[in-house]
């Protein structure tokens, strides 16, 4: 049986183990970087749509589109780090705002539905993606 050693570059290698120490610092960084840019499409879409085409004068108070942001990256219980984009509670009304969410996203009884959330997912799809990998390019480089 044939026996071969492969021997990496030591620069390469360096870069390797750094990338080990810093793995949770970095993945933060870029799923960060990819979640700035699906809130910023919710936010457009949100604020497209309330308070638009109402049948009775818009109460909107701003409160709804306020309330989206970005929650910090947390672990699950398989290791794998997430980040949400979604709407803090509670509402100062002591409503729900992923309710109110919910009903402009699919309606309800006299009220047709307005979707912000799916059509942002769908269209940052590809530019959330190349962003996080920009992100980490980047972030790699400066090792």
């Amino acid at each position: 049986m044939a026996k071969a050693t492969i021997k990496m570059p030591d620069d390469f290698l360096v870069k390797l183990s750094k990338l080990g120490e810093k793995t949770d610092e970095i993945t933060s960084k870029v799923l960060q970087t990819g979640a700035e840019v699906v809130c910023k499409k919710v936010k457009s879409n949100l604020q497209a749509v309330v308070g638009k085409e109402t049948k009775i004068e818009s109460r909107s108070t701003g409160e709804l589109i306020n309330s989206l942001g970005i929650s910090s990256v947390r672990q699950d219980k398989e290791g794998n780090s997430n980040i949400k984009v979604g709407f803090s509670e509670p509402r100062k009304d002591g409503k729900s705002n992923a309710m109110i969410a919910n009903i402009i996203e699919y309606g309800k009884h006299g009220q047709e539905a307005r979707p912000f959330l799916k059509p942002a997912q769908s269209a940052t799809k590809k530019s959330c993606k190349e962003a996080m990998i920009n992100k980490l390019e980047e972030e790699i480089s400066k090792l």
